[in-house]
């Protein structure tokens, strides 16, 4: 990707200090990057950081509760430049209810699922997308899931499905506000090995970030307002 020149590119994560979060944010410090690494609680992330930075890795914690404009706006006062944002927090408020039984979710569950899995992204995306648009450079990438496609929508775990569904119409209405070399797009990492996908899930987090990453470094040339898997773009 065509970048402005500055002396570190900067990325920034939301929930990363544990799974693809955290992955994505070492994947991204070790090409020499300075990551923010950002946790709903302020001991999780400077925990996480300590393990990278105990690799020798250019990574800053920081309290970041996505459902919160004033922690939003809290944090995006620290920030100077950024080239990429990671929207990867997300819940599945569905799972405390045995298989996620679509008549027994109430709509608290969809409204707590919908607060963090699309309105988060909605506020870190306001603050991010005119920082780019002003440098002519930006990535935004929005972690959504195939159970969040229209063509794909089922019973079971309907406050997830809605929420994600949400965020990758958030995803085309904000891709269609960025200016210049700035791309949004949603990447669904499959059904990951992750504390919120368990053991039983058939990819691996390295596959999940190589999707994500895929996303981050898109030329000039590439797609915008997009939702895809591995590279390739899956059905709204």
């Amino acid at each position: 990707m065509s970048r402005p020149e500055s002396p570190v590119p900067t990325a920034l994560v939301t929930g990363a200090n544990r799974g693809l979060g955290l992955a994505t944010t070492r994947a991204l410090a070790q090409r020499g990057w300075h990551v923010w690494l950002c946790a709903r609680d302020l001991e999780a992330a400077q925990a996480a950081a300590k393990s990278l930075q105990n690799e020798g890795l250019h990574v800053t914690p920081a309290e970041l509760d996505v459902t919160s404009d004033a922690s939003v706006d809290a944090l995006f006062g620290q920030l100077d430049d950024l080239d990429v944002l990671i929207n990867n927090a997300g819940i599945a408020s569905d799972k405390p209810v045995k298989g996620g039984a679509t008549l027994e979710i109430p709509a608290a569950l969809a409204l707590e699922a919908f607060n963090t899995n699309a309105a988060g992204p909605w506020r870190t995306m306001r603050h991010a997308l005119p920082r780019m648009n002003a440098r002519g450079f930006g990535r935004i990438v929005n972690l959504s899931s195939a159970m969040g496609s229209i063509t794909q929508m089922d019973t079971h775990w309907p406050a997830y499905r809605v929420s994600k569904a949400a965020l990758n119409a958030a995803t085309r209405i904000f891709s269609a506000e960025a200016r210049g070399n700035v791309k949004i797009n949603a990447v669904c990492p499959g059904w990951v090995q992750t504390d919120m996908g368990g053991p039983r899930a058939p990819r691996s987090v390295a596959q999940g970030v190589a999707s994500i990453l895929w996303a981050v470094d898109l030329g000039e040339d590439g797609p915008n307002g997009g939702f895809f898997r591995d590279g390739e773009p899956l059905p709204w």
